[in-house]
């Protein structure tokens, strides 16, 4: 079921890899046309487009965008027994993950005299988007909201699209989750108008403030991506998150019952998810192609998944080495990176470039998703050669604070008007030469 690509008995290079690979295409420049206008009526116009573009996309006007207590306590109350307590599990499992996360001031004396303190200071108003498209997310609202609590944030907003199922209100299982974690504020808004909406606030039906954010973070669609590309100069965001991906680099001695499933389970997303397989073992990938069929045609979203199967983005990798999968997996860079070899721990500390690597049998991707402890918001297309999946430090910037006596100025004076003096900027070393007269 897996289209393959062969690279036994060579390793192609870098730029061959990057070009070679599977990947999924996802072009947020072709949408920006589209989301430009949405972002400027609700710049604009507020509530009233917000309003207005809800009712177009999601087919639902809520009375108000900001959801009432009552609704999300409702929520938590009629949540099914089970399901309460896996969030319960996956919030515990989370915060403690998160809370060592948390980093401390430090503060180093350079010379006598003169100290330089890094304080971690978090984010003061943070929008958390839970996406509401092709599946539900309550887990994304666990995973955007613990490690901000844990880094300090005083102020969130839970948004997510509003539901003409449930009269205009986000999924009650995403109200219950916020209810859970102790987030008061949630706006039934969803798409590239909650993200305008966070950026620039408003002021609701009942003419409540609705108070801009200074970062907005989780996963969402193209134009959810777009909007978060087009507001990063006004807002922060954590990155743009594009279609899931999971690779899985086995041997020999992986099981095709577990490989297959964990394919499965990433294609179950969307139809532009990614699974990719890069194994030492054509009898492996001949077994895993056979499961595929055996097991896809027993799962609900059976249409979806052998889409993206079957798509550009997902594939086989044949190599001769396991190191040589090292060196493709690292190429690839993948959101999720299972390890199924033998001495799986030993060649996971070899790899370089993953969002999340899950060593062994019995790590999947799922558990990743909801109850390892990890975070889940991770980095997609490549992007964890350079970047990380979403944590605490995410929520924090590191301000340097200088104190400097006299003294210890005085001794390094002639040192910056000297380097002032190279750059051609005298008044830089006038600044300091000033406080020291004659």
């Amino acid at each position: 079921m897996l289209t393959r690509t062969d690279l036994r008995g060579r390793v192609p290079s870098t730029v061959e890899l990057r070009a070679t690979l599977p990947r999924a295409e996802m072009d947020v420049e072709h949408v920006l046309h589209r989301v430009r206008p949405v972002i400027e009526a609700v710049r604009d116009r507020g509530v009233a487009a917000v309003l207005e573009f809800t009712e177009k996309f999601d087919a639902v006007r809520p009375e108000r965008v900001r959801v009432a207590a009552d609704e999300l306590r409702r929520a938590l109350d009629e949540l099914d027994p089970a399901v309460r307590a896996a969030l319960e599990e996956s919030i515990a499992r989370a915060r403690k993950v998160h809370d060592d996360q948390r980093r401390t001031d430090t503060t180093t004396q350079v010379v006598p005299g003169g100290t330089v303190t890094e304080r971690w200071v978090p984010v003061a108003r943070v929008g958390l988007y839970a996406p509401g498209g092709l599946a539900v997310y309550p887990s994304s609202v666990v995973m955007n909201v613990v490690p901000a609590q844990a880094a300090g944030v005083e102020s969130l907003v839970v948004c997510s699209p509003p539901q003409a199922e449930f009269g205009g209100l986000p999924h009650p299982t995403i109200l219950a989750a916020a209810q859970l974690l102790g987030v008061e504020e949630v706006w039934a808004v969803g798409g590239a108008q909650a993200v305008a909406l966070l950026a620039y606030g408003g002021h609701d039906t009942d003419g409540a403030e609705l108070t801009p954010v200074d970062m907005v973070t989780g996963p969402g669609n193209v134009y959810v991506t777009a909007a978060k590309r087009h507001l990063r100069s006004l807002i922060g965001i954590d990155s743009e998150a594009g279609p899931t991906e999971i690779a899985v680099l086995a041997d020999e001695t992986a099981d095709p019952v577990h490989v297959a499933a964990d394919l499965i389970s990433q294609a179950e997303h969307d139809t532009l998810a990614a699974s990719v397989l890069v194994t030492t073992s054509e009898e492996l990938a001949d077994a895993v192609d056979a499961e595929l069929e055996r097991q896809v045609a027993q799962t609900k979203h059976v249409e979806r998944i052998g889409t993206a199967l079957a798509g550009v983005q997902s594939g086989c990798i044949l190599v001769s080495t396991v190191e040589d999968g090292i060196r493709v997996v690292d190429a690839y860079a993948a959101e999720h990176l299972e390890i199924q070899t033998a001495d799986a721990e030993a060649v996971a500390a070899r790899v370089r470039n993953a969002g999340a690597i899950f060593v062994g049998p019995y790590a999947p991707v799922s558990l990743g998703d909801y109850c390892a402890g990890s975070n889940h918001v991770l980095p997609t297309g490549g992007c964890a050669r350079h970047s990380s999946g979403l944590s605490v430090q995410s929520f924090l910037r590191g301000i340097h604070v200088i104190a400097y006596s006299e003294q210890a100025l005085r001794d390094v004076a002639d040192q910056v008007v000297a380097l002032a003096n190279a750059e051609d900027l005298p008044a830089h070393g006038q600044a300091v030469t000033a406080r020291f007269p004659g």
